[in-house]
């Protein structure tokens, strides 16, 4: 009985303390190694925390073989097993564009679909559905949908500037030619003169191009100005023709 006893218990190959049939656990599929519960687990983890590879060696140093997760499911705490497992899915799309939902409770992660192909051949995805919490977002701008605006103008809001009201009136800027101080970011409408723009905070800049006034980036001419006139007073025509049709 007591040689019987003794055959039954198989020391880990790593703490090398004995265990019964029920407690060894074989990690791959391709070796015969077998571990006990505790070592297999840390393991795993270690590799898994460490931002290391997907793929899992063998714990015994002399074996090339790898872990096979569903062998080692039932060795492993649940929380292990399903960050290992996230780990193996990401790793699949190596190379790939990712993204990841912008809502702070869900994060999910997705590979980015850029539709190169087909009659509209270049263009890039933007509004997008998440898979799980089925929330609409942005792919390009990473945040939760910017309804009201495309991305170009959604950029350009300032630090803060991302609720609906701001990106309708982001929206109606540009419809009616606003310009947008380079210093504090304050909306200036011009009916008639120049370019030359005095702004509220004493900042001086270019009606045209909105680069500081007289600098050398700005390349704006007085022709520009009686140009943005002239479509300025179009448009305030069009407004009462419409409302006059009421």
């Amino acid at each position: 009985m007591a040689d019987a006893a003794g055959k039954a218990q198989h020391p880990c190959r790593i703490c090398e303390e004995p265990m019964a049939p029920s407690e060894v656990h074989r990690g791959g599929s391709a070796c015969a190694h077998a571990f006990c519960r505790a070592c297999l687990t840390g393991h795993v983890r270690a590799k898994v925390e460490s931002g290391g590879a997907a793929t899992v060696r063998c714990l015994d140093a002399s074996c090339t073989g790898t872990l096979d997760p569903e062998l080692c499911r039932v060795a492993l705490p649940s929380d292990v097993f399903e960050r290992w497992c996230a780990t193996l899915c990401e790793s699949m799309f190596l190379g790939a564009r990712r993204t990841y939902c912008p809502f702070p409770d869900c994060s999910e992660m997705m590979v980015a679909d850029d539709d190169d192909g087909g009659g509209d051949a270049g263009k890039l995805v933007t509004q997008s559905e998440c898979q799980v919490c089925r929330r609409l977002f942005c792919a390009q701008c990473r945040v939760p949908w910017h309804a009201g605006a495309d991305c170009a103008a959604y950029q350009k809001l300032g630090r803060g500037d991302t609720s609906r009201e701001d990106v309708m009136l982001m929206e109606m800027a540009t419809e009616k030619k606003w310009r947008r101080c380079p210093k504090c970011e304050f909306f200036v409408s011009k009916v008639d003169g120049c370019l030359h723009i005095v702004c509220r905070c004493d900042f001086q800049f270019c009606y045209g191009c909105g680069a500081e006034w007289e600098s050398e980036s700005c390349s704006c001419s007085d022709e520009d100005a009686n140009r943005d006139n002239s479509d300025n007073d179009d448009d305030d025509n069009d407004a009462d023709d419409d409302a006059e049709e009421e």
